[in-house]
């Protein structure tokens, strides 16, 4: 296993993994958790603020109200305690408890929505109970990360530009889909910048964002109950779909050669290597995009009860089998 940084100067978002000698694909994951936010939510959280002070629509005396599964609230939260604004992040029970004490001690309030959108599932619960807070006070604000078109931008000037630049000669390029604002950044840039690059999409089986039958999902990150108002499919060249003990068996995978990583991008490396095999691609150069690291995740992805009370006991089979691994090697 090797793990590579940009050809220019090392920067905090600019480090890939080789993970050939793990899944036998070239497959590149590209690790957005090395900032202080721990994942690649500060850049989409950092360009709306930003925009909104820009834009007039944030005061001193304003309150940021924002919906979200986990990350995107721990970057608001560490935002808005530098800048002096009063945060409120609404989420639901999917959201794991050690991200939300996160946000309460950067003094973030959490509000969570405890019964699911009889149309909306859980986001459209959470959606329906920020647009109530703003109309009863109209101090807050929210940045509307579904729509605000300065989440994908964010990537559009960031992310695309890091993944091309250490990778001139990339072939396919997975991206997970929440709110499409990575999706729609990197895919638009491209587009417009290497239009050879093929962009496929990783989403969770349950999710409707691309038009699929609404299901459980117990995993947050990826995968929608309400289609994301920014996803533009003509953007998107390829669509996989990766069930949820799927990424659990990816997560377990990778921590098992010394990677702990997040649910969402155990998504993405089983949407990725299931598409490269199934193909027989293995030998195109690709990069998948880890959103965050997997601490955050103890409590749910990597705790045997939780796991086995979801997924069954013999979801981990051959995983844990205890088998020696190769010695990895390391470089910067």
């Amino acid at each position: 296993m090797t793990v590579i940084s940009l050809p220019q100067e090392y920067n905090e978002e600019g480090l890939f993994v080789d993970l050939r000698s793990i899944f036998g694909s070239s497959l590149f994951l590209k690790c957005e958790g090395f900032n202080f936010a721990g994942s690649i939510k500060l850049k989409a959280a950092a360009g709306m603020v930003e925009a909104a002070e820009r834009d007039g629509l944030l005061t001193p005396w304003s309150v940021i109200v924002e919906s979200s599964s986990g990350n995107l609230g721990v970057a608001l939260s560490m935002i808005a305690a530098s800048k002096g604004y009063r945060f409120i992040c609404v989420t639901d029970p999917r959201c794991n408890l050690a991200t939300r004490r996160l946000m309460e001690a950067l003094g973030g309030e959490v509000h969570t929505v405890t019964e699911p959108d009889a149309a909306g599932g859980f986001l459209g619960a959470r959606i329906d109970y920020v647009r109530s807070l703003c109309d009863s006070d109209e101090r807050y604000v929210w940045l509307n990360q579904y729509a605000n078109p300065n989440n994908s931008a964010a990537h559009y000037k960031t992310t695309a530009p890091e993944i091309a630049s250490a990778f001139p000669h990339l072939d396919v390029l997975f991206v997970g889909a929440g709110t499409t604002g990575t999706l729609m950044g990197c895919a638009r840039y491209f587009r417009r910048h290497h239009p050879r690059v093929r962009i496929v999409a990783v989403d969770a089986v349950g999710s409707v964002t691309f038009g699929a039958p609404p299901a459980r999902r117990m995993i947050p990150g990826l995968g929608t109950s309400v289609r994301p108002p920014q996803l533009d499919e003509s953007y998107v060249d390829e669509v996989v779909y990766v069930e949820e003990a799927d990424t659990v068996r990816a997560c377990h995978r990778l921590a098992r050669r010394g990677f702990l990583f997040g649910g969402s991008t155990g998504t993405v490396v089983s949407g990725a290597t299931q598409w490269l095999a199934d193909r027989g691609a293995q030998h195109l150069t690709s990069v998948a995009i880890a959103p965050d690291f997997g601490e955050r995740y103890l409590d749910t992805v990597y705790q045997s009860t939780w796991i086995q009370d979801l997924y069954g006991e013999d979801v981990l089979d051959g995983i844990n089998a205890g088998v020696e691994l190769p010695t990895r090697s390391w470089s910067a």
